[in-house]
């Protein structure tokens, strides 16, 4: 029984991420991949990246960081992923693989991987040209498995966005529906492909050319349960849980609130346009008032939803994210759309708090809504 492992996107982050926790699988003695990447876009400029793969000797990962408390360094040859293609220049070996071979799909589209191209939204999807997106390109590879009778399948998507499986199956069955799909194969993409939620979260901050990439330890793949769904290997950056709020709280609610909350910081003072995360720490009187936000403001919300002992543990594990003297993490990035961040990370924490009856004090992450909303009001007055 074939176990391949079918990865839509050649990031350094899943080369990091899922290759390596494969890697480690294998190496333990467990029936899991190879992994085939694909390049979905085509881009010239990561074919040099698809031709590197699959090299007996596996591509470098070099882990670095603090884990718990200590400073740590290790090198690991991933050697979980037996080759790279393009959709592009090999679709027809694309769809053999997929239609027979497959066991588990992966995919890491980007920010838009989701979006669809109008040339897909055609009568032509199904006709023999290569979709466009990368929507597109899984449900005729999806149609095409169905007509060679290949079986179940699931699909573990690494996106970040919230129910990231339900949005991806959604978008594959209205697209397959408006090119007039059989109604039988909108039904084996319902019943008999499973499209798990999932929540990855790890830094990868730099790449290795021309494949590879260093990484922070810290590493989590969250994967909500579903019936007939079963973990396509053990690990212990693996999770598979009935609920996947408890994570996305603790991820965008400490680590992404931390972020914001310094970046507030760093624009209010004007501060050095490269300074890291790291750096600004080093500051003692901007760590005490980060502290203090967790102390009196975060760890109390999270305390209302009977999540206090998992939230001030991962205070703890961010804090040694944030002091990772090999990850330079600027300020500036974080700093982007930070209206837009402040809403998502800070009111959409006190909202969730207030779910419980309960209204905390929370001086400063009201003070940042209330003074983004004034510079939201000058912003539009401004304009008129």
């Amino acid at each position: 029984m074939s176990t391949r492992i079918i990865q839509f996107g050649t990031s350094r982050f899943l080369q990091a991420h899922v290759d390596l926790f494969v890697h480690e699988a294998r190496e333990a003695g467990q029936a899991i991949g190879p992994i085939t990447i694909v390049q979905v876009s085509g881009s010239a400029e990561r074919a040099g990246r698809v031709a590197a793969f699959g090299h007996p000797q596996g591509y470098p990962i070099i882990i670095r960081g603090i884990e718990a408390g200590r400073q740590v360094e290790r090198r690991i040859s991933v050697t979980s992923v037996d080759g790279g293609i393009s959709a592009l220049a090999d679709w027809a070996k694309l769809k053999a693989l997929f239609a027979n071979d497959a066991a588990f799909i992966v995919s890491n589209t980007g920010d838009r991987g989701y979006e669809l191209s109008a040339d897909d939204r055609s009568d032509t999807l199904f006709s023999g040209r290569i979709p466009t997106s990368f929507v597109g390109k899984l449900a005729v590879l999806l149609f095409h498995r169905w007509q060679a009778q290949g079986g179940p399948l699931t699909v573990l998507p690494c996106e970040l966005l919230n129910r990231n499986g339900d949005i991806l199956q959604q978008a594959v069955l209205s697209l397959a529906a408006e090119a007039g799909a059989d109604e039988a194969f909108l039904h084996y993409v319902e019943t008999e492909v499973i499209f798990a939620n999932t929540l990855v979260d790890r830094i990868v901050s730099e790449p290795i050319e021309p494949v590879g990439a260093v990484a922070e330890p810290y590493a989590l793949w969250a994967i909500e349960a579903k019936p007939g769904l079963a973990l396509p290997f053990d690990h212990p950056s693996v999770v598979l849980t009935d609920d996947l709020e408890p994570y996305e709280r603790l991820k965008l609610h400490i680590l992404n609130l931390g972020h914001t909350v310094l970046a507030d910081i760093w624009l209010r003072e004007g501060r050095a346009q490269d300074e890291t995360v790291r750096a600004l720490l080093q500051d003692a009187a901007i760590r005490e008032q980060l502290l203090a936000v967790y102390r009196q403001e975060v760890v109390p919300g999270f305390a209302a939803h009977g999540m206090a002992d998992a939230a001030k543990a991962y205070v703890e594990v961010t804090l040694e994210r944030f002091d990772n003297p090999f990850l330079d993490h600027r300020v500036a990035d974080i700093a982007q759309n930070h209206g837009v961040k402040i809403e998502r990370r800070i009111g959409a924490f006190l909202d969730w708090v207030a779910e419980t009856g309960t209204t905390p004090a929370a001086p400063v992450l009201r003070g940042l809504i209330a003074g983004q909303a004034v510079a939201t009001h000058e912003t539009e007055r401004a304009k008129a």
